[in-house]
């Protein structure tokens, strides 16, 4: 029989190998953590000690699957040019931090048009996943697409908008979903 994932979000406080710990105390197979401070854009680079004390964390075996969620402050489907590219440098950032922590998913709100339109929002949305991509051509981590609850002008709210996005990518290979079922309940599916 297979194991049951269970698990929740860990607190990064104190190094990141801390949110291992604190997972395993609470006897989670599963963990999602930030790859830095979710409140802020962009962080000091990840040094190869703080990499190896998660990578080698005795306790990490422990756990059948560990991801990351990117930070609330990215929208990539921001109308506003400097919080656009803030946007972009961070996501970059997160997902070469992810891809250091040796982690399959980073899981991702699409963004919010902000009163452009749902098909604006979707091409901002596209763009910007096929920018960071280009720049991160080596990157194993995988972008997973979380499906939204369509609170505002969040895109992303159902299946055909997540589906509209992997299909327009330049590499829908490295785009998974994160079905949120709270998020998905709310936006009408039941």
């Amino acid at each position: 029989m297979t194991k049951a994932l269970l698990g929740a979000h860990m607190s990064i406080g104190g190094g990141l190998h801390r949110a291992i710990e604190r997972s395993c105390s609470i006897s989670s197979t599963a963990m999602q953590i930030f790859v830095k401070n979710n409140m802020q854009w962009f962080a000091r680079p990840l040094e190869k000690t703080e990499i190896l004390a998660f990578l080698r964390h005795a306790q990490r075996c422990q756990l059948e699957a560990v991801f990351a969620h990117a930070n609330y402050l990215i929208n990539l489907a921001a109308t506003n040019p400097q919080f656009h590219a803030n946007s972009l440098r961070a996501l970059a950032e997160e997902l070469t931090r992810a891809d250091q922590l040796e982690l399959p998913f980073l899981v991702l709100h699409p963004g919010a048009h902000l009163g452009a339109g749902i098909d604006p929002g979707l091409d901002k949305i596209v763009s910007s996943i096929d920018a960071v991509h280009t720049v991160l051509r080596k990157t194993k981590t995988k972008i997973a697409l979380e499906t939204t609850a369509g609170q505002g002008s969040c895109v992303g709210d159902g299946f055909e908008q997540i589906a509209q996005i992997i299909a327009r990518v330049q590499q829908p290979e490295r785009l998974v979903v994160c079905l949120d079922t709270a998020h998905v309940f709310e936006a009408g599916y039941d």
